[in-house]
């Protein structure tokens, strides 16, 4: 398998105008747990063996405020810190403790393109479970680039991902033996398309899309199934405005998978997805997929 030295996506950070609403939407709706709140931001669990996927912090408006990566180890932290610097990346804080409830040591940076990164190694987990109907992880989260090769050279030539495919509008790239922990997408501004979590089974994305119909949340595009990464889809958006996906099945892949192009994912015309069931976008949800911006991280 290629030599990666980010090993996973481990989090995002998320601001929102509403809070305790989003706090009470993640851990009472979406199938997430509060494992901690410290200087105004909510840390939010899934099952697995992450201390936390999802950070949640008051702002006055709706924005990615950074995505966090976990590091193979001390030496790789270090190292990629010095790449981040060498490519132009803003330093926001240099290498030290994190001031994080799940600890570790940490870095943050800021892309050319303005998305905030977060490099972790050393980090507390904890024991993973599997629960019918609820994330385990983060699956990927999708950027939107006005310069897609761009920042995909960024993520393979500096971070170390590696390509696995290219549609015509999409790069996803990968950095460990899921299809994709990244995918960066063609759009007219810089900003968050969507963050998709991991659900354990088919029948568990069947099942959580039916708990949001049940709350008041539609469909915004799904059930399906993709293309690049073979990976069962359901996207809604959340009380703050943003697109988020449950997903599974996401495609493994080792060093003997070939990279498709644009020419190898093309459908039939009116269908949008493997199974042709899934029925057109809805315009919330592609509303939603160009709104959120990135703001600025904390130091």
């Amino acid at each position: 398998m290629s030599d990666f030295p980010v090993t996973a996506l481990r989090s995002v950070e998320i601001t929102t105008p509403q809070l305790a609403g989003s706090v009470e939407f993640y851990s009472k709706v979406w199938g997430l747990d509060v494992a901690a709140e410290s200087g105004g931001t909510a840390y939010l669990a899934a099952t697995g063996s992450d201390f936390h996927v999802l950070e949640l912090t008051a702002g006055e408006a709706t924005s990615l405020r950074k995505v966090s990566f976990r590091v193979r180890s001390q030496e790789d932290l270090h190292r990629l810190f010095a790449r981040a610097r060498q490519a132009g990346c803003e330093v926001i804080s240099s290498p030290g403790p994190s001031p994080a409830p799940s600890g570790g040591e940490s870095f943050l940076v800021r892309e050319p393109q303005g998305c905030a990164m977060e490099f972790v190694h050393g980090d507390r987990t904890k024991a993973a479970r599997v629960i019918a109907e609820r994330p385990e992880r983060l699956a990927h989260v999708n950027i939107n680039s006005a310069d897609v090769e761009r920042l995909s050279a960024f993520y393979q030539e500096v971070l170390g991902f590696r390509l696995s495919d290219r549609s015509k509008l999409m790069a996803f790239l990968c950095c460990n033996s899921d299809h994709h922990a990244i995918v960066v997408a063609d759009a007219p501004r810089n900003g968050l398309n969507h963050i998709a979590f991991l659900m354990p089974d088919l029948e568990s994305v069947m099942r959580g899309s039916g708990r949001m119909v049940d709350h008041g949340y539609p469909i915004g595009w799904g059930v399906g199934r993709h293309g690049p990464g073979d990976n069962v889809f359901a996207y809604f958006v959340d009380p703050a405005g943003i697109v988020i996906e449950y997903t599974a099945e996401v495609l493994q892949i080792d060093d003997s998978y070939v990279a498709k192009g644009p020419g190898d994912w093309v459908w039939p015309p009116g269908r949008t997805d493997q199974w042709g069931i899934a029925p057109p976008k809805s315009d919330a949800c592609k509303k939603a997929q160009v709104a959120v911006p990135f703001a600025k991280a904390r130091t």
